[in-house]
């Protein structure tokens, strides 16, 4: 933790474009590590607004980037859920995840697939292979759909 005298403001601006430099962060995870790290929000706040205003801070493509890195192993819910958590608005998220929408029921599959890659042989196993895909995040629907095409038997599962 920082002494208790006031930060220099040209070692916040460092530390912040060390963060950035490193992944993409929305606004608030940047202001949650810069306050942990002993800076004032008043000081704070003014380099963020600074920050978005010269492109570096981006909630929008920070969303983008936290998608494209997790959307293999979780749905819609799952990713939407975890942007709100870190501070991105949900115009933002349903702007991103609206882009992602065709692939769902794909990676609803795959997730299956790699999981289970049979059809469930009875309703107990049926459960628990819906109960699997909604933990990661896949709507309701798109896991009926995954399953009714693994019922299907359509060669690509064996049973």
């Amino acid at each position: 933790m920082k002494p208790s005298s006031t930060p220099d403001p040209e070692s916040l601006r460092e530390r912040a474009l060390a963060h950035l430099a490193r992944r993409e962060h929305s606004r608030f995870e940047l202001s949650r590590k810069l306050a942990a790290a002993g800076y004032a929000a008043e000081d704070i706040a003014p380099l963020l607004d600074a920050f978005e205003e010269k492109g570096w801070l981006s909630d929008r493509r920070f969303a983008e980037s936290w998608v494209a890195d997790h959307r293999a192993k979780a749905g819609r819910v799952k990713l939407a859920h975890e942007l709100r958590q870190r501070g991105v608005n949900d115009d933002v998220i349903a702007s991103v995840l609206e882009d992602n929408r065709d692939s769902e029921l794909e990676r609803a599959r795959a997730v299956w697939q790699k999981k289970f890659g049979h059809p469930p042989v009875d309703a107990a196993d049926k459960a628990r292979q819906m109960r699997f895909l909604q933990s990661r995040g896949f709507a309701a629907e798109t896991i009926s759909l995954a399953l009714q095409d693994a019922g299907r038997g359509s060669g690509e599962f064996s049973g």
